[in-house]
């Protein structure tokens, strides 16, 4: 028999099916009336391409936040297709980023046409593509698919 104080999150966090498998369905779990106690909780904000993100927020100790947020990223930067641009994964605490992925941009060679010859063409090519791509982030969103939802919410790893 095994007695300890856990919060009622990591009890809601999964705890109960991990219990379940590691003991092969043989293991019980009983809970005494709860008390409260003070604890440095902190909200985890996700951004996906500097927007808020509401429905992956949570809130979590400040103790692990950081490693919260970054297996969250992490699991997005899977589930969210490549775009045209490169998109900026970020967990943050209050004003503080705390953890950030970047998911990279798809790339087009657009020198591949130009055979030797002068390299200002070459140089004008690339300064378009850049200058489309600089565009096409300051217009472009970035739609989190329902697929990368369920990865977050699954906690396999």
């Amino acid at each position: 028999m095994l007695t300890w104080d856990l919060p009622l999150s990591e009890i809601i966090f999964d705890f109960y099916d991990k219990l379940k498998s590691g003991t092969r369905g043989y293991g019980t779990m009983n809970m005494d009336e709860p008390r409260f106690e003070s604890a440095d909780l902190v909200k985890l904000r996700i951004l996906v391409g500097g927007n808020d993100a509401d429905a992956l927020s949570t809130i979590c100790h400040r103790n692990v936040a950081e490693r919260r947020g970054r297996a969250v990223l992490r699991k997005l930067q899977k589930e969210i297709p490549r775009h045209q641009f490169e998109v900026a994964l970020q967990a943050s605490v209050g004003g503080k980023i705390v953890a950030r992925e970047n998911i990279r941009a798809l790339s087009k060679n657009v020198t591949a046409k130009c055979y030797g010859g002068d390299i200002t063409r070459k140089r004008k090519l690339l300064e378009q593509q850049k200058e489309g791509k600089k565009r096409m982030k300051s217009i472009g969103s970035v739609e989190v698919p329902q697929k990368a939802f369920l990865a977050v919410l699954s906690t396999d790893e």
